[in-house]
């Protein structure tokens, strides 16, 4: 049996009687309604592989990880947590059978938004997820105040869109209607826990791209957050517009340094480099979109300098003059290009094994000067080790780039 942390504790016996009368779905937790009071709960939880993922028997980062975390059920996807945070992993098998795609990631946040009392705002980049649709839907029923942001193409525009269920009750939507993105993927429940990470809140990203979800039951990511989506909601600022009025940027939760950071007010892209020039011994990546030069140049330095790197790109793009893939290629990096069929949608860097960085920001123009973007560093070798595994199934079904001109 696994003691699971107090501030994910509440929902349990909620989730195991929905498992029972549903016959499927996740067995995990979610984050408590009062995470510094609730007394924990003792649960067994078993980690599972999903069918048809990435399992490889080679890996080539460290990854291990301490017994103070616990891998969380999934049935299609990885989970785990400690402590203040949660982290989850889509794990799509490459089928194009729609019929197949359940057991994910948004069926585990449709379970936590089932269990809230107060209040939901949401910044979706996309969104048309059934399971989560269903579980905004059921919320606004119960009373919650639900707020949502969005891009006004790519978001409210889209033909696939659920969105527009939600005007139809009554939910208020902002949108950035600009040319640029309003691109961030960001939840905040209740006033207590945030998710941040690269994942869009739709089938395509749940089942058929790799993708991340990092859920933190911390007041003060909370007030970052907030601080953020209130800019955009309330007063309507997007962009290059927005400004740099994050209330604690840098600040240590429970002995975890981390690092909230929005695109373009702060300055991400120095952020990212400045952490990268850092590194002592090993930097591994996981990019969709990866085209800006001094990130480029700095992993080559790093390299020649004895520190051990590999990434992987996803490969929609990467052979193009604007791409880092041939310069880093020919430098004599180890990098390739990712083997699933669809999207490696990550936007990942791990530092030292210790580091980790990840959110909706490619590292790109775009997102550096005109989308809407957020970035979190973490400084926690646990939460380290569940992105080294990730990279390394990541890994194991990409492929050396054989396009490319060296000369």
């Amino acid at each position: 049996m696994i003691q699971l942390s107090r501030r994910f504790a509440p929902f349990v016996f909620v989730l195991i009687v929905v498992i029972i009368v549903t016959g499927c779905g996740p067995v995990t937790t979610t984050p408590s309604a009062n995470p510094t009071s609730i007394p924990p709960n003792t649960v067994s939880v078993t980690a599972t592989t999903p069918s048809g993922s990435a399992n490889p028997t080679q890996a080539s980062s460290t990854t291990t990880a301490t017994s103070a975390v616990t891998p969380l059920q999934v049935g299609q996807g990885y989970g785990a947590e400690k402590g203040f945070w949660q982290v989850f992993f889509t794990a799509p098998t490459g089928s194009s059978d729609a019929s197949k795609y359940v057991g994910g990631i948004d069926e585990v946040i449709a379970s936590y938004i089932d269990g809230l009392q107060h209040t939901l705002d949401i910044a979706a980049y996309e969104f048309n997820s059934p399971a989560l649709t269903a579980a905004v839907l059921r919320a606004k029923q119960r009373g919650l105040t639900i707020r949502i942001v969005t891009d006004d193409h790519d978001g409210l525009g889209d033909s696939q869109t659920t969105l527009h269920q939600f005007e139809k009750v009554g939910i208020p939507i902002v949108t950035d209607n600009r040319s640029a993105l309003m691109h961030d993927k960001i939840m905040i429940m209740d006033s207590t826990w945030v998710i941040t990470g690269s994942w869009n809140y739709t089938i395509n990203d749940t089942y058929r791209n790799n993708n991340n979800a990092l859920v933190l039951a911390s007041q003060t990511a909370v007030q970052d957050y907030q601080a953020e989506f209130n800019e955009m909601f309330v007063d309507k600022q997007f962009g290059p517009k927005s400004p740099a009025n994050t209330p604690r940027p840098e600040f240590t939760q429970d002995g975890t340094p981390i690092g909230i950071y929005f695109s373009p007010e702060d300055d991400v892209l120095t952020k990212i480099n400045d952490t990268l020039k850092g590194a002592q011994h090993q930097i591994r990546f996981m990019t969709f979109s990866f085209t800006e030069d001094p990130i480029g140049q700095t992993l080559i330095a790093k390299a020649g300098a004895g520190v051990d790197v590999e990434g992987i790109f996803e490969k929609t793009g990467s052979e193009t003059k604007f791409s880092e893939l041939t310069p880093t290629f020919c430098a004599g990096l180890q990098v390739r290009q990712d083997g699933n069929p669809y999207v490696l949608h990550h936007k990942v860097f791990i530092i030292d094994g210790t580091t980790v960085i990840s959110g909706s920001f490619n590292v790109s123009a775009n997102a550096t000067g005109s989308n809407d973007e957020n970035l979190i560093k973490i400084t926690d070798p646990d939460l380290a080790a569940q992105y080294l595994a990730e990279f390394d199934r990541r890994w194991a079904e990409a492929t050396v780039p054989t396009k490319l001109s060296c000369s």
